[in-house]
């Protein structure tokens, strides 16, 4: 069984945001305030749902779903684009697959070294994350 995602995590470190912020196409005034901000993620689990929240001065992110199960998401606040979501454990790692407008999109999280580490991929840019836990 995969180590628990749960908990409150803020952002320690975030290489190629940028990049994958521009594949996005997200705007040039835009990615320089989010280069800028240290993310928060909350992970909660409630029964077969999961709840992961990216909070941040400027912008929340909030997406629920159950592995295993395909949902519509609309991506607010971020590229604002509608696609359709799968999660799935792959080993440790929580996979996400988006498929939609974007080629080769979604992103990973699994625990390593007692730190939460995410790497966002779409197209050929790939952001990697790590956030440690808030005691």
């Amino acid at each position: 069984m995969p180590a628990s995602l749960c908990g409150t995590w803020d952002m320690i470190s975030n290489i190629n945001f940028d990049g994958y912020m521009i594949t996005l196409g997200i705007g040039s005034s835009t990615r320089k305030i989010a280069l800028k901000l240290k993310q928060r993620k909350v992970v909660e689990q409630v029964g077969d749902k999961y709840v992961i929240k990216t909070v941040s001065t400027f912008r929340n992110y909030v997406v629920s779903f159950r592995v295993g199960e395909e949902f519509d998401e609309f991506t607010k606040g971020l590229d604002d684009r509608h696609c359709k979501s799968v999660m799935t454990w792959e080993g440790n790692r929580m996979v996400c697959v988006q498929k939609g407008e974007k080629k080769n999109r979604g992103w990973a999280h699994w625990i390593e070294d007692d730190k939460l580490h995410l790497e966002l991929y779409c197209e050929d840019q790939t952001c990697k994350q790590v956030f440690k836990r808030v005691a």
